[in-house]
């Protein structure tokens, strides 16, 4: 069986008059399940300027299931970056060297997650850890 554990660690010396320190982690499981998550796409793109497609799509297969998506931006110039959407909303935009963790919510099969590139060509590291559905991808 699967463990995928996601660890996080937040340090800083001069953020505050103190430093910060934060490190948390989780073990990534199936819904309503002490099972651990089984299945990873996983994927490198080159997004050029302008350029939008869904990279998951959301399947009605996935309703009410864990899935976790992992996206960075490997840009280094630091005026690139790539717009990030779920159904047709805006939830952020990620920076040369930006990344994020999320769990993706699949309860109809509009909630699709599109990348857009806004400046430059754009380098995308992702993955999606889920379970056992068959979630496809640009080129599928």
């Amino acid at each position: 069986m699967a463990t995928i554990n996601a660890q996080l660690s937040l340090v800083s010396t001069d953020l505050l008059t103190d430093s910060l320190s934060v490190v948390t982690s989780a073990n990534l499981r199936k819904a309503e399940s002490s099972s651990g998550l089984d299945q990873v796409r996983m994927g490198r793109n080159e997004i050029p300027t302008g350029t939008s497609f869904d990279l998951l799509d959301a399947t009605t297969a996935a309703i009410d299931k864990a899935n976790k998506v992992y996206i960075s931006n490997l840009s280094t110039d630091e005026s690139y970056f790539i717009i990030v959407v779920i159904d047709a909303k805006v939830i952020g935009r990620l920076y040369a060297g930006d990344w994020m963790f999320i769990p993706w919510n699949c309860d109809d099969d509009t909630h699709d997650l599109e990348v857009t590139a806004h400046t430059g060509t754009n380098t995308i590291e992702w993955a999606c850890f889920h379970e056992g559905e068959t979630l496809l991808t640009q080129g599928d």
